[in-house]
C-alpha cells in the first residue's frame, strides 16, 4: 500500500452480506474472514447478514443498507458465479441510480488469476456506487474474499492510500 503517514485514517461503516442457500452463521467462513479483516483494518462492521440466493431479496437488502445513513459501504460474498442460483450481479442491476465500477471486477480477476489461474473467468465479481454508497460483490470462497479484501479493498477503503482512494470520494458521491 502507498500509505501516506501524514494523512489521517478515517474509519468507515461497512455492512457485510453473505449470499448463499447453504451457509449459516456457524458455517459462513468467508463472511468470518471479511468481518475480521474489516475490524482489523479499523473500520466498523455496521451490519452482517446472510441472504439466500434470490435476486429480489438480495436487492431489497442492498437497497435497505444503501439508504441506511449508518452504512458507507457494503461488501457481499457469494452469488457471483455462473450457475442459475448465482444472482448477486442481477440483484445489483435492480438498484436504482447505480453506477458500475468496472475496474473493480477487472482488477479482481487479474489478482485472482495469480491465485487460481484461468478459473477466474468464472467469476462475476463486480462493484457499483448507488445513492452515495459503495457496493462490492466478491465470490464466496475464502480465497476470493482474501484476494478481494487484501488486493483491492484494504487499500481503497483506507483514507491514507495514495494517490487516491474510495473514502476521499465519499463526500462527492451524491453530486449531480
Amino acid at each position: 500500500m502507498a500509505i501516506d503517514a501524514e494523512r489521517t485514517f478515517k474509519p468507515i461503516r461497512i455492512a457485510l452480506l453473505t449470499v448463499s442457500d447453504t451457509r449459516t452463521p456457524e458455517t459462513d467462513t468467508s463472511g468470518d474472514i471479511l468481518a475480521q479483516r474489516i475490524t482489523d483494518a479499523g473500520h466498523t462492521l455496521a451490519h452482517r447478514a446472510i441472504e439466500r440466493d434470490d435476486a429480489a431479496l438480495v436487492a431489497d437488502r442492498f437497497n435497505a443498507w444503501i439508504d441506511d445513513p449508518e452504512v458507507d459501504a457494503i461488501v457481499s460474498t457469494g452469488g457471483t458465479g455462473l450457475t442459475g442460483r448465482d444472482v448477486t450481479p442481477e440483484a445489483l442491476e435492480r438498484i436504482p441510480g447505480r453506477r458500475d465500477i468496472p475496474g473493480f471486477g477487472e482488477l479482481f480477476r487479474w489478482l485472482s488469476y495469480k491465485t487460481i489461474g484461468t478459473s477466474t473467468v468464472q467469476s462475476r465479481a463486480c462493484a457499483i456506487v448507488a445513492r452515495g454508497t459503495y457496493v462490492f460483490a466478491l465470490p464466496g470462497s475464502n480465497g476470493a474474499v482474501k484476494d478481494g479484501w487484501d488486493g483491492i479493498l484494504a487499500e481503497q477503503l483506507d483514507s491514507r492510500n495514495r494517490p487516491c482512494n474510495f473514502v476521499e470520494l465519499m463526500p462527492r458521491l451524491r453530486e449531480v
